[in-house]
């Protein structure tokens, strides 16, 4: 198989990630934090151990601020909703996905309202002036991805974020697409949240994710229950990360979650997003030239844009293209919404939707001619 849905998921994994999970069974199936013993000690190690890796990647500069998750959308759904109260108001961008909208589109009714800023493509300076011009006294937070699951484009999050500081406002930083692939400096742009998916960009395996809680004020909780710590108290802890992290978590997850970002510290970022946007940079310059072929980025300009790349035949569904491709050549895309409608109208391609294409760090050349050859050759 030619594998390019890795903004869904990536694959392969490296082979220190399936070793990892594969020990932990054998050797970390204790309950970290909760016993004395041997094995429980251990445990409680490895998982200290990948809350290192995660400050390592990101400059945190306090192990205790990363909490793993069930995943990027359960982190967003604790800041969202823990954050947000009666009377509030929210920005965000109008490429958000559904993990940001869905959350907000629940809480309107408790009396919390968003408005959606739209994103000058090609120009920050809009960008930023429209987000300001959505803000009004009861602004709480700003929610916004790094970088469009569908388009590709990134955000100018650094300034976003200074902004909306500017203003006394919150900033989460959704870096589903992001992390592992976009650099992300936590200690200089002092974001208050970070999310982040761990089985994307940082190699490890699904049912685990990050959330970085950079700010005094801590969201209120979705789930209560033992912690290991403060066992006497009927009420959840105040602290990170236990105040997020009640009942056992998913250790498996986290012990393949740190040599995925092991590999990611190994390889570098900024190594690992020039190959990729090679790759995308090299499909899109042939399809470009295709007149059968409509696309909706301009990846000339680099540092605008993540290794993301949508398009459509002329005249074809969506779904029929990705079809085509899986049965006849093998290769795996991803078509339709991506569930992001907000960026299809944005677009204007909320009917069709597209075809989506995204490589990894084990994506090859060849593999990338193959699917122009595919596409070439679909009639």
């Amino acid at each position: 198989m030619i594998y390019l849905d890795n903004s869904a998921t990536t694959f392969p994994k490296p082979d220190s990630v399936i070793t990892a999970v594969s020990e932990s069974m054998k050797k970390h199936c204790a309950n970290p934090g909760r016993s004395g013993h041997r094995m429980s000690m251990q445990t409680a190690n490895k998982v200290f151990e990948c809350r290192q890796s995660v400050c390592n990647l990101f400059n945190v500069d306090d192990e205790s601020k990363v909490v793993f998750t069930s995943g990027c959308t359960h982190s967003l759904n604790i800041v969202i909703k823990g954050i947000l109260k009666k009377g509030d108001h929210c920005v965000i961008s109008c490429l958000e996905h559904n993990s940001v909208l869905r959350p907000l589109e629940k809480l309107k009714s408790i009396g919390v309202n968003y408005s959606v800023a739209k994103v000058y493509l090609d120009d920050n300076d809009k960008t930023v002036d429209s987000f300001r011009s959505c803000f009004n006294e009861k602004t709480k937070l700003v929610v916004c991805t790094h970088a469009s699951n569908v388009f590709g484009i990134r955000l100018p999050v650094e300034r976003l974020c200074a902004l909306a500081h500017s203003y006394d406002i919150l900033f989460c930083l959704d870096a589903a697409q992001s992390a592992g692939v976009l650099p992300i400096d936590v200690g200089e742009s002092k974001f208050d949240f970070v999310c982040c998916a761990g089985h994307k960009g940082l190699y490890g395996p699904m049912g685990v994710g990050i959330l970085i809680v950079n700010s005094d004020l801590l969201p209120d909780t979705l789930i209560e229950g033992g912690t290991g710590s403060e066992s006497q108290n009927y009420n959840q802890p105040d602290f990170t990360p236990d105040r997020f992290e009640s009942g056992t978590i998913n250790v498996l997850g986290v012990c393949g979650l740190k040599k995925g970002i092991d590999f990611v510290l190994n390889k570098g970022v900024n190594r690992i997003y020039t190959h990729e946007m090679e790759l995308t940079g090299y499909a899109y310059n042939v399809l470009k030239h295709d007149n059968r072929i409509k696309l909706y980025s301009d990846l000339s300009a680099w540092n605008n844009y993540a290794p993301v790349l949508s398009f459509n035949i002329k005249g074809k569904n969506s779904e029929d293209v990705a079809s085509y491709l899986s049965s006849k050549f093998d290769i795996a895309v991803r078509a339709g919404l991506h569930c992001s409608p907000l960026a299809h109208k944005f677009m204007g391609t909320i009917d069709e939707g597209t075809v989506r294409i995204s490589p990894s760090v084990f994506t090859n050349k060849a593999q990338i001619q193959r699917l122009l050859y595919a596409i070439k050759n679909y009639n």
